[in-house]
């Protein structure tokens, strides 16, 4: 028996919207950890998760669901809105989350009065074009030492415990725990690509960790997840970005129907893969391995493809260059929204 479990970190490198919610889920079920835990901000992300040709877009629940011997918990550092969490409990109630959720009784609670305070601000709502979700007037107020925790919110009873406990045990006793982070490097709050275009906390595996009440020295590997090209909803600089021309050219017209946010549903801007961004990302985030998504929207041939034999050498090419760039091994590569879609080179 090992010494201790191991620990994963999935983490964006890009501005949020990278497919983490599919990578998460393959993990899950391919490595079958006996704990998953999401970090982040809160239900102003959305993670998507196809199984079974049935698409689950989730904003509170860990898509490491469809693995169902696991315990799926929320940590301390997350948000939580328990209107949007209780939903996804009953959505997901063929897959038992109700019997496996565990919500840390010090979580923040988004109240109505942090949504309507976010819509009413011009600086958020207009400037920066926040998803109007509400997550920054309650991380202000949770750093003003005012916010509700869900230890407060009757509803929430049944599922609250204490997750660093949990984690940590679970760590203690050899089983493996798989942490899933939200949105993107490139929105971090002190690393994002500019200030004030950012979340309202940082966005990397550290503070993913830290999320959930796991140390520095317990994190085995951390997983960056880059799209194979670049998306961005709302406001903020995008080097990298292409015009609605040049993206039709490039990756045909269907695409921008496919490309929308999970919780806004707005369109996202488009744009080339940007190499300096994912080098600095890796080593902020301290990546030791990288998984590319979406590579069939940019290689067509790559769809569906399961082993790196079958894809097509353009694809191949730019995995490499990938690699090359960053100093870190691509070890999975999503070639469709399946969990089956993935060429797993671990």
């Amino acid at each position: 028996m090992r010494d201790r479990g191991h620990v994963s970190v999935v983490a964006g490198g890009q501005w949020g919207d990278e497919g983490k919610g599919k990578i998460v889920a393959y993990l899950a079920v391919q490595d079958e950890p006996e704990v998953i835990a999401r970090a982040g901000v809160g239900p102003n992300a959305g993670h998507t998760v196809r199984v079974n040709g049935e698409d689950y877009g989730l904003r509170q629940i860990p898509c490491g669901f469809p693995h169902e011997e696991a315990e799926l918990a929320i940590g301390p550092g997350v948000l939580v809105n328990p209107e949007v969490l209780l939903d996804e409990v009953e959505r997901l109630s063929r897959f038992r989350v109700d019997d496996r959720l565990i919500v840390d009784e010090r979580c923040a609670i988004i109240e109505p009065k942090h949504i309507e305070a976010e819509r009413a601000s011009k600086h958020l709502s207009d400037e920066i074009d926040t998803t109007g979700t509400g997550c920054g007037p309650a991380n202000a107020d949770r750093a003003l030492r005012k916010a509700k925790l869900a230890r407060d919110v009757d509803e929430l009873s049944e599922f609250l415990g204490d997750v660093p406990g949990l984690v940590n045990e679970a760590i203690d006793a050899g089983e493996d725990v798989l942490i899933e982070g939200t949105q993107g490097f490139g929105l971090s709050l002190y690393h994002g690509i500019d200030y004030p275009y950012v979340t309202s906390k940082d966005t990397t595996a550290s503070a993913f960790a830290s999320d959930v009440g796991v140390g520095p020295t317990r994190i085995d590997d951390v997983y960056v997840v880059f799209k194979a090209y670049a998306t961005r909803v709302g406001e903020g600089p995008f080097p990298t970005e292409l015009s609605r021309e040049e993206v039709i050219e490039k990756f045909g017209e269907e695409i921008l129907e496919v490309e929308r946010g999970t919780v806004t549903g707005r369109p996202r801007r488009i744009g080339e893969f940007d190499f300096e961004m994912a080098k600095r990302a890796c080593v902020i985030n301290g990546a030791t391995q990288v998984a590319i998504t979406c590579i069939d929207r940019r290689f067509p041939d790559a769809a569906e493809a399961e082993t790196w034999h079958e894809l097509p050498t353009e694809a191949k090419k730019f995995v490499e260059k990938v690699e090359e760039a960053v100093g870190v091994p691509v070890t999975i590569v999503s070639t469709g929204p399946e969990l089956e879609h993935t060429v797993d080179l671990r």
